[in-house]
């Protein structure tokens, strides 16, 4: 008998809401998407047991690297045990800022390779390439669309299913994968609880500040 796949960790599912799946492009804008995928990689390493934050700042409670190698590759980036802050930790919005392309880049990688995902390189002004993403997979985009949408009608119940309702919001992704709107005030609430998703949040209005401090 083959055995099922392994159930989807935080950045894959993000990635999966996050990417418009006929025409490969995030819903959101690409920076951001990536701080919420460094974010996905915190939240799942907490999830795991294997980080701990609180005040914006975490820190490494479990150094060996997880089964899955793409999560592992993440790990290698973290600071190591009691580094940073004097022993209270990283800054979290720090590494959210300095790895979300490299971790977003780890998992559009691995989709590829899986079949998930297709890349297709298109060049702006006929000259600088970029990527596109398209869902090769849509039954398996379609299932992260239902397992979100039945959190949602729940109530977002689980630690799971809050991390990554939470991550939604920070990133602006909140409309793009239909919630009403009493849901989207209920995931901007959970993102003050959330650290991994504050951080995504922390860099966004960054980006927004020094976009209108440039435009004025």
């Amino acid at each position: 008998m083959i055995p099922p796949p392994p159930a989807p960790t935080l950045p894959e599912e993000l990635l999966l809401l996050a990417l418009d799946p006929v025409r490969g492009k995030p819903y959101c804008r690409n920076r951001f998407l990536e701080y919420a995928m460094a974010g996905a990689a915190l939240a799942e390493l907490e999830l795991q047991g294997r980080v701990t934050g609180q005040g914006g700042r975490f820190r490494v409670t479990d150094p060996l690297e997880p089964p899955d190698p793409v999560l592992a590759a993440v790990t290698r980036s973290l600071p190591a045990p009691g580094k940073g802050g004097g022993g209270s930790g990283a800054s979290a919005k720090r590494w959210v800022r300095h790895t979300g392309r490299p971790v977003e880049g780890l998992y559009l990688d691995a989709l590829v390779e899986r079949g998930v995902l297709r890349r297709e390189t298109r060049r702006f002004l006929g000259l600088l390439p970029y990527h596109r993403h398209p869902v090769a997979a849509k039954d398996l985009a379609a299932l992260a669309r239902t397992r979100f949408d039945a959190a949602e009608r729940a109530g977002f119940p689980d630690p799971r299913s809050r991390a990554l309702a939470a991550l939604v919001s920070a990133a602006g992704l909140s409309r793009s994968v239909g919630t009403e709107r009493g849901s989207r005030s209920a995931m901007r609430r959970l993102v003050r609880d959330h650290w991994p998703a504050h951080a995504v949040l922390r860099n966004v209005r960054q980006d927004r500040a020094n976009q209108s401090g440039d435009g004025g």
